[in-house]
């Protein structure tokens, strides 16, 4: 699977605006016949808007599906649509929608873990479910920015059977270490492929750092952005899956039982 990253400058509190610069890039990037695009955390308001939060947000998801779901039906290519700051019953969610080359919605996703420093617990709702879906054969999972730091979401996505993690966020510069540590050590311990879609630029006195990547089941690198807003790609040959794990075992080395 060919994955191309759009590693996004969007405009704090514009929606409409950032709808056309999401369109843009999406025609960009199919330029290069990939499989999969990704989009980042959040791109529809930024993150996040504290005032008129709920006014800014798409509702039920409902403009994202017609919108990036009719570019994945017009293109033919598989568009993970990033999350988007989304009212639903009420509530904001931080939330992910999974579109095929059909433009069929395959898959919703609810951040699980909400950063407190921040103050996303504050505006957001938490989401109750992991998510796994299957795109050309392959079975994939995405988690959103702080659930990174949890590793039991991803080493549950993996025991179902994932070939590739999507990760989507809004990290900031200050700690982009962090990042690149973080989900290096998820391929790994996964032995897994990671396709991480960071955003960039600022908002307010937030400045997120890019750094956008696709790390192969041993660690490497494939594909690393700047700081500056870019579209990376990579292959994902996931039949290298299957030898890492049979030559390193271990799933079948883990001993549940005790931990």
């Amino acid at each position: 699977m060919k994955v191309s990253c759009l590693q996004m400058n969007m405009e704090l509190g514009n929606p409409s605006k950032n709808f056309l610069h999401a369109k843009r890039l999406i025609c960009d990037a199919v330029k290069e016949n990939p499989d999969m695009l990704v989009l980042p955390e959040t791109w529809n308001t930024g993150f996040f808007p504290k005032n008129n939060l709920s006014e800014l947000s798409c509702k039920n998801s409902a403009e994202v599906k017609e919108y990036i779901g009719g570019l994945a039906q017009k293109y033919s290519v598989n568009i993970l649509a990033g999350s988007v700051s989304n009212v639903r019953d009420g509530r904001i969610y931080n939330t992910t929608t999974v579109f095929d080359r059909k433009g069929n919605c395959i898959a919703e996703y609810d951040k699980i873990h909400l950063f407190t420093p921040m103050g996303e617990n504050k505006y957001y709702t938490r989401g109750d479910h992991i998510c796994s879906f299957t795109l050309d054969g392959i079975k994939c999972g995405v988690i959103i920015c702080y659930d990174l730091r949890f590793p039991e979401i991803t080493r549950k996505l993996a025991l179902q059977g994932m070939e590739i993690l999507f990760v989507v966020s809004q990290w900031p510069e200050e700690r982009i270490s962090h990042l690149r540590n973080l989900t290096v050590a998820r391929a790994i311990e996964n032995q897994i492929f990671v396709v991480c879609c960071n955003s960039c630029g600022k908002a307010d006195s937030a400045v997120f750092g890019g750094k956008s990547s696709v790390i192969d089941p041993l660690g490497k690198t494939l594909a690393l952005a700047s700081k500056t807003e870019k579209i990376i790609s990579a292959t994902c040959d996931t039949g290298l899956t299957e030898k890492i794990r049979n030559s390193i075992p271990v799933f079948k080395d883990r001993h549940p039982e005790l931990y």
